[in-house]
C-alpha cells in the first residue's frame, strides 16, 4: 500500500471486484463503455480506480436511467452505473457485506449468500399450511424513496471505515441521467441496478422491518425477499392489527405501504369456507391459492399451494415470441436446442419447483413456433400444420432431452 494514500484498499480486492462484475455482465453506463472495452485496458483502468478510491478523490459519474415495463403496465426505472463505478461499488460490497451479513434475520432471503427466492417460496408454502391468514405487504416505490440519512445511520451501526462511509454517501447522491441527457439530482432513493443497492436495501429493511418485527411480534413469522414481504397470522384480527402497525412503522421510516397492493389474504383451503374477498397472493413469481393436489398415498385434496403466476407466464411467453424461432430455418433443431434450451431449463428449474404441471401449457408458444419452423424448413411439411405437429411430437418423445419442457409433457396444440 502506497504510504501517501489516505485509505487502505487492497489492489487484489479491486481485481476480485472486476471479476465479479464481469461475471454479472450488464449494460454500459453513461460513458457507453462496455465490460469488454473496459477489459481492453484493464490494468490501467483498475489502477486509476484504485488510485482514486484510495486517495479519497473518487466521485461517481451519473447513473444511466432506463425504464423497463412492469407486468401491471407501469414502468420501473433502473439505474445503470458505468463499469468502473460498478467495480468500485463491488469493492465496497466485498468489504461491507461480511460486517452486516451475520446480523441479518434468518427469514431475509434477498441477495444473500446461500439463500434464494426458491427458499423463500418453499418456506412460505410450508407456513401457509400452518397459518390461515397472510398479510401481503407492498412498499410503494421502495428503492426510489429510501431516506439517505436513515440509510447512513444503519451503515454506521456496522462500520466506522471512513472510505466506506464516504463512497456510500456519494453513491446515494449520484445524479441520474435520462435518455434525453437531462440530469436529475437525488435527495432520496438508491438506484435499482447498482451493485451496492441490494445490500443497502437489505440493511435498511433489517432495521425498518425485520428487527422491529422480532422485537414487537416475536411469534409472528414472515418471509422477506428485498422489499417483497409475506407475514403469516393466526387470525383475521391479528392480520388487520399487523397491517396497521407495519403501516405506522414504515411511516416512521419515511416509507409507505401501497394502499391497493397491500392486502390481507385468507389461506384456508376449500374444505373450510371463509367469506373473504382475497384468497390468493403473488410472491416471487408464484401465485399462492387453493389447488387440487395428490397426497403421498394417492388421494386428492385441496391445499393452499404455489404455482407459476400469470404474470410470470405472460413474461415467459413474451420472451419466447421475441426469439422468432420460426424464422430461423437455416438452423437445425439441435442448434435451436443449444441456443434456447438453457433458458427454458432455467425457467423450469425455478418455476417448476412447485406444482410443475402448471407450466405445461406455458410452453405452447415455443412448440407452435417450432412447428412453424419445421413447416418452413422441410418441404414435405410446408402447408401441413397437422403433419408438422405430429412430426414434432415424435421428436419430443424420442429426443426429449432437446428441450427441457418436453419432459413435462408435449402439448400438440398447433391450431390454438
Amino acid at each position: 500500500m502506497d504510504k501517501a494514500k489516505s485509505y487502505s484498499i487492497s489492489k487484489h480486492v479491486v481485481l476480485k471486484a472486476f471479476k465479479r462484475v464481469k461475471a454479472n455482465k450488464g449494460a454500459a453506463g453513461v460513458d457507453g463503455e462496455s465490460i469488454a472495452e473496459f477489459e481492453e485496458g484493464l490494468k490501467n483502468n483498475l489502477y486509476k480506480l484504485w488510485n482514486r478510491m484510495s486517495s479519497g478523490s473518487y466521485f461517481p459519474p451519473p447513473v444511466r436511467s432506463v425504464e423497463i415495463p412492469k407486468g401491471d403496465g407501469s414502468k420501473r426505472t433502473l439505474g445503470i452505473p458505468t463499469v468502473a463505478d460498478r467495480v468500485g461499488q463491488m469493492v465496497a460490497k466485498i468489504y461491507l457485506e461480511p460486517k452486516v451479513e451475520s446480523c441479518f434475520h434468518s427469514d431475509s432471503y434477498g441477495y444473500r449468500p446461500g439463500k434464494s427466492a426458491k427458499d423463500a417460496v418453499g418456506v412460505a408454502r410450508q407456513r401457509c399450511f400452518l397459518y390461515d391468514w397472510v398479510v401481503d405487504l407492498d412498499i410503494k416505490g421502495f428503492f426510489d424513496n429510501l431516506d439517505h440519512e436513515l440509510m447512513m445511520r444503519a451503515v454506521r451501526k456496522h462500520t466506522d471505515c471512513e472510505w466506506l462511509l464516504l463512497y456510500i454517501e456519494r453513491w446515494q447522491k449520484a445524479p441520474t441521467r435520462a435518455v434525453d441527457g437531462t440530469l436529475a439530482h437525488r435527495d432520496k432513493g438508491t438506484p435499482q441496478g447498482s451493485v451496492i443497492s441490494p445490500l443497502l436495501a437489505n440493511l435498511f429493511l433489517h432495521y425498518a422491518f425485520d428487527e422491529w418485527m422480532s422485537r414487537n411480534y416475536p411469534d409472528v413469522l414472515f418471509e422477506r425477499y428485498a422489499d417483497d414481504i409475506v407475514v403469516h397470522c393466526r387470525s383475521k384480527k391479528q392480520a388487520g392489527r399487523i397491517k396497521l402497525e407495519v403501516k405506522k412503522r414504515l411511516h416512521q421510516c419515511k416509507l409507505e405501504l401501497h394502499p391497493e397492493k397491500t392486502k390481507t389474504v385468507c389461506c384456508r383451503d376449500e374444505d373450510r369456507k371463509e367469506n373473504h374477498p382475497n384468497k390468493k397472493f403473488d410472491f416471487l413469481g408464484y401465485t399462492f391459492r387453493p389447488r387440487s393436489a395428490k397426497s403421498r398415498h394417492g388421494k386428492y385434496f385441496t391445499g393452499f399451494l404455489p404455482a407459476v403466476s400469470d404474470k410470470a407466464v405472460k413474461r415467459i411467453r413474451q420472451v419466447m415470441r421475441s426469439w422468432s424461432i420460426h424464422r430461423q430455418s437455416d438452423l437445425s433443431i439441435e442448434e435451436l436446442s443449444q441456443l434456447y434450451n438453457p433458458i427454458v431449463r432455467g425457467w423450469i428449474n425455478y418455476y417448476g419447483q412447485y406444482y410443475k404441471s402448471a407450466l405445461r401449457w406455458t410452453f405452447n408458444v415455443f412448440n407452435r413456433n417450432l412447428i412453424r419452423w419445421a413447416m418452413r424448413k422441410y418441404r414435405k411439411l410446408k402447408g401441413h400444420q397437422r403433419k408438422a405437429t405430429y412430426w414434432l411430437g415424435r421428436i419430443a418423445v424420442s429426443q426429449s432431452q432437446l428441450f427441457a419442457h418436453w419432459r413435462i409433457g408435449f402439448q400438440p396444440t398447433a391450431g390454438r
